[in-house]
């Protein structure tokens, strides 16, 4: 079967739609329900009630699903199910502790397999939690922790992964997936193989119906504005901005700003920047 379903072209929307096809991947469409959390959304406003994320709000009901980023399973675990998570682009998997029997949700990592048995080892398989030190170069890697013990931080969206790259003096170089390199401490914990759900970018949403699903809220061009709204706006037509640099509303620098503080304590772990698209 194949990863992405298509429709029929019954409507123009219909045409440009795709879906990932989760008969293949998903093995329960009904969650489990003491694991299950309401959480109030905030439409992009802060505590005070303004709004300080732009083009928020609506969209479905969802209920939060509570993860175990940590994954401490000192006699290992069982996975039970493959399931969806209308919180975030990979998919998630009910375990069951092998001592205590206590079930927990954690990220699904490509190569996870259902009603199998893992086992907090440093054996290099896919879906095994491995410090970082015990990895070897060239090795596909998700799910990594800033600090030791602290759970996992990165590469938790669907389908990325890091490359381990070298090994020095208790630290270990990763190509993260924004082609950024940087150094973690080599007792960090990471995952072996990349994140599941790797067809999320080839989905085409094709009408916007579906980002208003989502929660995401129509965006107008700056340039399409008033004066008095965008500095981009005005002018008869089509007409270019009419200035040096992108403007933000409020007049800042919209791109190619450095928003990293020069004096922020992590960044001499990073070896070398991203690339800029």
């Amino acid at each position: 079967m194949a990863a992405i379903k298509l429709y029929k072209p019954t409507t123009s929307a219909r045409r440009k739609t795709s879906v990932i096809n989760y008969k293949e991947f998903l093995t329960t469409d009904k969650p489990f329900k003491k694991l299950l959390i309401r959480k109030t959304r905030a439409a992009g406003r802060n505590q005070s009630g303004k709004i300080t994320v732009r083009h928020q709000g609506g969209g479905a009901k969802k209920l939060v699903r509570q993860v175990d980023f940590k994954r401490n399973f000192p006699e290992g675990f069982k996975v039970l199910t493959v399931e969806y998570d209308p919180t975030r682009t990979a998919f998630i998997s009910l375990v069951s502790d092998l001592k205590s029997g206590v079930k927990k949700y954690i990220l699904n990592s490509k190569g996870i397999e259902v009603d199998k048995k893992y086992y907090e080892s440093n054996e290099i398989q896919d879906g095994n939690k491995v410090q970082l030190k015990f990895v070897p170069v060239g090795t596909a890697v998700s799910q990594v922790e800033y600090q030791p013990n602290q759970g996992a931080k990165l590469l938790r969206s669907a389908g990325v992964y890091a490359t381990v790259t070298a090994k020095d003096d208790g630290y270990v170089t990763l190509k993260l997936a924004s082609s950024e390199i940087r150094k973690f401490q080599d007792t960090c914990s990471c995952v072996i193989s990349r994140m599941s759900n790797d067809a999320h970018n080839l989905v085409r949403l094709g009408k916007a119906g579906r980002s208003r699903h989502m929660g995401i809220r129509p965006t107008v061009r700056g340039k399409v504005m008033n004066p008095v709204d965008h500095p981009h706006g005005g002018g008869e037509a089509a007409n270019s901005i009419g200035m040096a640099y992108p403007k933000t509303p409020w007049g800042k620098h919209a791109l190619g700003v450095k928003t990293r503080k020069k004096s922020k304590l992590s960044g001499k772990f990073i070896i070398k920047r991203r690339i800029k698209k």
